[in-house]
């Protein structure tokens, strides 16, 4: 016989109802009959299994939040071990976007599609907001003045009046700017942020795509060999 103390039903623990001595399996109520809960009898083992369900329902759902910190966790990880330099672009090989952008204030040439064919030069993707472009100008300034390859610029999402003061305090390395002040071309360029650069072949197709700012050691391990490369005639590797 159970303690008079509780009634025990399987986990679950409570004081008993009045009229019943101690619950032995059956339910003896007061006047020996037995009893059962909504009409039915049920016995300890019925009950035991229940509860057993029960617990291991619940062990299924403590598990849940676990398996989807873990599946998030491993997404974080992949992504972690993706350098954002080798983020493929599904430009490359293809022909630049069809675009027309406007010129920035007081500079007398805008940037548009055919303006890329004709020959080899680089796009770079700047704006005055940019910190790490002021790292790699000074770069673009020396392809500018040695003359090694027209540079132009595509200046994202940024006010006309900034761009022009930045490119009079650091430089103006660039043969034509574009204006893209909604930032549209630039989506369908498919950047990712600023600084970019993109060589483009003489008939207008994206050859390298270079994310983030362009340092002494990839212009001369990447971008210097690609362009002699396409000069010669061969395929670029980048």
């Amino acid at each position: 016989m159970l303690d008079d103390g509780f009634w025990r039903l399987g986990f679950i623990e409570r004081p008993p109802p009045s009229g019943w001595r101690a619950f032995t399996g059956q339910g003896i109520s007061e006047d020996g009959e037995d009893c059962g809960f909504n009409g039915r009898k049920i016995g300890i083992g019925n009950l035991n299994e229940r509860g057993l369900e029960q617990r291991s329902s619940r062990n299924w759902l403590g598990l849940l939040p676990l398996a989807v910190v873990l599946i998030i966790g491993g997404f974080l990880f992949a992504g972690l071990n993706l350098q954002p330099k080798e983020i493929p672009s599904v430009l490359i090989g293809k022909a630049v976007p069809e675009f027309d952008l406007p010129a920035l204030p007081n500079r007398p040439k805008g940037l548009k599609t055919g303006d890329l064919k004709g020959q080899i030069s680089l796009v770079n993707v700047f704006a005055s907001w940019c910190v790490s472009c002021r790292a790699e100008h000074p770069l673009f300034m020396k392809l500018s003045t040695h003359g090694v390859v027209p540079v132009h610029g595509l200046n994202y999402k940024d006010e006309g009046p900034a761009a022009i003061g930045w490119l009079r305090r650091y430089g103006d390395p660039y043969d034509r700017v574009g204006h893209d002040l909604k930032g549209r071309v630039g989506i369908d360029w498919g950047v990712y942020g600023v600084p970019e650069t993109f060589l483009v072949d003489a008939e207008g197709r994206i050859v390298c795509k270079h994310i983030g700012p362009v340092m002494a050691r990839d212009l001369e391990e990447i971008l210097l060999p690609a362009i002699h490369a396409l000069r010669q005639g061969d395929t670029a590797k980048c």
